[in-house]
Formats: C-alpha cells, structure tokens, sequence
C-alpha cells in the first residue's frame, strides 16, 4: 500500500509517503513566525498550516515519484495537539479521501512517536518506550501492535516544555531546547545540583520545579548578566543533567518492573544528546536493547505518521468521515 502522511499537530506542517518498500519521501515545513513570540501563537499555527499544506503534500507525493492517483489510504495526526492545527490536517486528509474514495486512517501523535522506531528499524515486542517532546513526558509498556499501558506520565511540564522554558529565562532563542544541548555540550554538567523530583515515585514525572529552582538561582546572582556570560553553558549543562538524570532513572525503574528485553526512546526530546547518552549506558547496563529514532524522526514529522498509518491498515484500523480531533490525551 502507498501511504499519504499528514501531520500538522502543532506549528511543523508536514507530508510523507510510506509503501511497502519503506519510507519515500519526508517533507517539513516550518513555521518561523512564531520566533518573534517566543513559543507557537495558535492562530498564526494554523493560518501557515492552510497555506502550506497544499504544496506540502504535493512536494511529498513528488519526492516518492508517485502521482495523487497512487495514494492508496492517508493518515492523518488526529491529535493531541492545537484543535487548530489538527483541524488544517484533518479537514485536508478528508478532502482527498473523498474526491480519491479512499480510506482515512486517524494517528493518535504520541503513538505515532513510538512507532517512528519502526521506520529503520523493528523493535521486538514487548518494550518500553520513554516518549519525551514539548508537551508530553511518558512511560509507555508496549506490549504488541498498538497494545499501550500507559506506566506513568508528568504531572506537570513537560521535558521538553521545561528545556524550552528554562531556556527562555537564560536568554536562548526559540525553541530553546535544541540550544540548551548544544551548548550543554561545551558546559560542566556539575556546575550546581539542580533538584530532581519525584524520584520516589516509579514512574510519574514534575518539572515544574526545576523552571522555578533556576529562576531562583538566577535572581540571586549579583550580576545577572554577567554570571551568564560567564556560565551559561555550564548552567545549561546542569539543567541537562538534572532532566535527563531523572528520566533515566525512570526508564530504569520500568525496565526492571516490566523485564522487557528492549527499550525505545520517542519524541523531540529523544534528539537530546546527554539523553541518548545514558539511554546507551543504562541499555548496557541492563543487557537490552535500544531503540532511537534518527534526528529527522523525533521531531514532529509526517514519516511517523505515515508508518503508523500503514501498521494501522494492515490491522484494518480505519476510520471514516466522521472522524474528530482531540486536543488532549484526556478525550
């Protein structure tokens, strides 16, 4: 089957073709008018989305070296995500089903992260996936194809939501969190203990506290200014530390409770360095194996979608014209 891809989840407008060959074309647009507010403006999100989507996908479909008339089933990001977004997507998707009769297949976003292992690679069931981007944190025990127990999540920010924003308070431009680990890199990771939370329970997340913490250690700094100057990169590597420090530990403790053999690392936050290191040294240490998207799969991108979509079809997980968006996992 030739499958259409189309994500447009947040502010990332994007097209893919997968078959049963593999993946034929990865296509991202990006929305840079949302640099100027320092994190995505809903409305702008989705005002880009419509008017990309078209040439988007066109370029998708040209790169796979197929024709619209190929397209066997598109899938589309359903959610989570701005119900605005989603909507473009959505409402797009249906468009060519309808005008091709051909079948729609709905992509939940965070299964759709999991899955995007599977593009290079064929992860052994059962595993366990640490899913990590900007507005999710979760441990997941997949135990077969889309047979989810969801192990724990944040209760509050996000890994990636706590990069972003603790970037913004050290002065990085948006997104901020792909700066943090660059520059974590270059820094000394035990600079300052920043605190780790909630370490006593298994497998629930908080990073709300460490966005406060660093606000804190900042504004008792003399010279603000100056002290970032002079330390940025090691207060960057710190707070890469801290985060990544618990996340891991976390990833251990499912491991150990669940006796999977593989583990799987999923989302933006995935394409952290500090975190694709320990996620190496705790799969040796535990004698598993490990699973990582390449870079251009963590981030937002209509290749995870696309492959979700043809696992979904050789399922028959189809879905018809009626089909809604969520805007939360909550639904």
């Amino acid at each position: 089957m030739n499958i259409l891809g189309i994500e447009s989840s947040c502010d990332e407008t994007a097209a893919a073709v997968y078959t049963d060959d593999g993946l034929q074309s990865n296509i991202i647009a990006s929305q840079a008018v949302h640099e100027q507010y320092g994190g995505v403006v809903p409305e702008l999100a989705s005002r880009a989305h419509h008017k990309t989507i078209w040439r988007t996908v066109q370029q998708a479909i040209d790169e796979a070296g197929i024709t619209l008339s190929d397209v066997d089933a598109v899938a589309v990001t359903q959610g989570p995500g701005l119900m605005g977004s989603l909507l473009v997507g959505l409402c797009f998707a249906k468009g060519v089903c309808l005008s091709r009769d051909i079948p729609l297949l709905g992509v939940n976003h965070m299964d759709a992260h999991i899955y995007a292992n599977f593009i290079d690679d064929t992860p052994n069931y059962p595993f366990v996936s640490l899913t990590v981007s900007g507005g999710h944190t979760q441990l997941v025990h997949v135990k077969d194809t889309f047979d989810h127990q969801l192990l724990g999540q944040t209760r509050d920010d996000a890994a990636g939501e706590a990069f972003d924003k603790i970037g913004k308070l050290l002065g990085l431009p948006y997104p901020a969190g792909p700066e943090v680990d660059k520059r974590s890199q270059h820094g000394d990771s035990r600079f300052h203990d920043f605190p780790q939370a909630m370490l006593d329970n298994n497998f629930e997340f908080s990073f709300s506290g460490l966005k406060t913490a660093v606000k804190y250690f900042l504004e008792d700094q003399e010279d603000r200014q100056q002290f970032l100057d002079d330390h940025l990169n090691d207060i960057c590597a710190s707070v890469s530390r801290a985060i990544t420090d618990v996340l891991v530990k976390k990833l251990r403790n499912a491991v150990e409770h669940t006796k999977v053999e593989s583990i799987v690392l999923a989302g933006g936050v995935s394409a952290n360095s500090m975190l694709r290191s320990k996620a190496e040294e705790l799969a040796a240490e535990q004698g598993v194996e490990l699973y990582i998207p390449k870079l251009a799969y963590c981030t937002d991108n209509a290749a995870m979608i696309a492959i979700t979509g043809h696992i979904m079809a050789e399922q028959g997980m189809y879905a018809d014209m009626n089909l809604q968006p969520f805007a939360s996992l909550s639904r």
